[in-house]
């Protein structure tokens, strides 16, 4: 999806661990524009203004503006970053330029509304398998997400990737066979564990009539010593 958003970004002229550690000292991040015929370019960014991208509600499929200093400007889309596991900061970010009269390949997110019946009625466990599908569409098409609803699913009905109505000239990239979500009994723990008491109740009178023999071993015994 295309958003009014413009992000600055200066072109660098040397690459490698220590120019990338100097640039975030500066608050900056390394970055990469290529794509769409043109050259790759090495350039830096403001890492807080792609993030907030990143964690917007369109997020890597936003279609955003990089405007590089004394270079060019063109739309791009992030494919692909790097952040650090604790401090969640951008280390390093690949832009790709988008050419708006060409389609494109997309993830996009599907999220299920409503309450199974499976669930409700019969007691079944509604599960989500896959919660994104791969779509095929012009950049001003992307959609921010599909939302489906699955009120009517009973105990072994799913949802597929080709019940999903995508609209416009937008193409399915999944297999239509994707299963989206599904209703699944719940497995039986009581009928399981059934034999399990059976199998204990049934041992158990075997360890008391060891225990009379035994007794009754010992007592005759006690009679032999008495005579």
């Amino acid at each position: 999806m295309r958003k009014d958003i413009t992000v600055a970004a200066e072109a660098r002229s040397t690459r490698g661990k220590n120019e990338a550690r100097r640039l975030r000292v500066k608050g900056l991040a390394p970055a990469v524009l290529y794509g769409s015929h043109g050259p790759a370019v090495a350039v830096s960014v403001n890492p807080k203004e792609v993030n907030r991208i990143l964690h917007s509600s369109t997020g890597h499929n936003t279609i955003f503006n990089l405007a590089v200093e004394g270079g060019e400007s063109t739309p791009v889309m992030v494919v692909e970053w790097q952040s650090d596991p604790v401090k969640e900061t951008l280390l390093h970010v690949d832009l790709k330029r988008i050419d708006l009269s060409k389609r494109l390949s997309v993830k996009v997110r599907v999220h299920t509304t409503g309450d199974p019946k499976g669930v409700k009625i019969q007691g079944g466990l509604f599960e989500i398998i896959t919660r994104e599908i791969e779509i095929e569409c012009l950049p001003d098409e992307i959609p921010e997400l599909y939302t489906v609803e699955v009120s009517e699913l009973m105990i072994g009905q799913n949802l597929r990737a080709s019940e999903i109505p995508l609209g416009g000239s937008v193409k399915l990239v999944s297999s239509p066979e994707q299963v989206i979500a599904h209703v699944v009994a719940l497995k039986a723990e009581a009928t399981e564990a059934a034999p399990a008491e059976g199998a204990a109740a049934a041992a158990e009178p075997e360890v008391i009539k060891k225990g009379k023999k035994e007794e009754e071993g010992e007592a005759e015994a006690e009679k032999g010593k008495k005579k």
